[in-house]
């Protein structure tokens, strides 16, 4: 008597997705900041001292406005979901959101761009996606108003209306200048240029 054959069923391996990845390689590389923008990964090595400490004194003007604790806050680091892509996100440095963010989480700890009156980042070594990648995926996000402390060239970058995928008006400013925001972030803030600048240059002992 023959036996019949079996066939083994073929199982076909589902795809490593970009978010997969991208949790692989925090996970290996705590510190590393990883996202995701137009289905390609952008990996930011650990910021150095003098960008934390631009962060932390750019935070003081928002706070000081009225910008945290009420109607709006003030937040570090928190995940901005992405129009750009089925897994795209965005970790800006800086933002200023509406209170009720909590509410409005899409997945993957990245939250509805609705919520997100003005987006900030400080470069490091990975200027130019701050001052091209990331310009093209917040106008598609429509968020209102981004700034790019530009330490490379020394310039602070203002963008407001976004139009499809740029800013109608990108104006950069240099070393003494005031800069105030639009009254669309929720209270008025001025910047000063030189003083933003000047905190994210490293310290020396001269």
């Amino acid at each position: 008597m023959s036996a019949a054959s079996v066939e083994q069923p073929f199982r076909e391996e589902e795809p490593v997705t970009l978010t997969t990845i991208a949790d692989e390689i925090m996970e290996r590389h705590p510190g590393y900041r990883v996202e995701i923008i137009g289905g390609h990964l952008l990996v930011t090595p650990s910021p150095d001292a003098p960008h934390a400490r631009a962060l932390t004194g750019l935070m003081i003007p928002f706070i000081a406005a009225g910008l945290h604790g009420g109607e709006t806050e003030t937040l570090q680091n928190v995940g901005l979901w992405l129009p750009t892509g089925a897994e795209d996100y965005a970790i800006p440095d800086l933002v200023v959101v509406d209170a009720d963010i909590d509410d409005h989480l899409v997945e993957n700890n990245a939250y509805d761009p609705a919520c997100f009156r003005l987006v900030l980042e400080v470069t490091s070594g990975n200027w130019k996606d701050d001052l091209k990648t990331k310009v093209a995926a917040y106008a598609e996000a429509k968020i209102p108003v981004y700034i790019v402390v530009d330490r490379k060239h020394q310039r602070l970058h203002v963008l407001t209306d976004p139009v499809g995928s740029g800013y109608e008006n990108h104006r950069p400013h240099s070393p003494g200048e005031l800069v105030t925001l639009p009254d669309s972030i929720g209270a008025k803030v001025t910047l000063d240029v030189a003083e933003i600048l000047e905190a994210g240059r490293p310290r020396t002992n001269d």
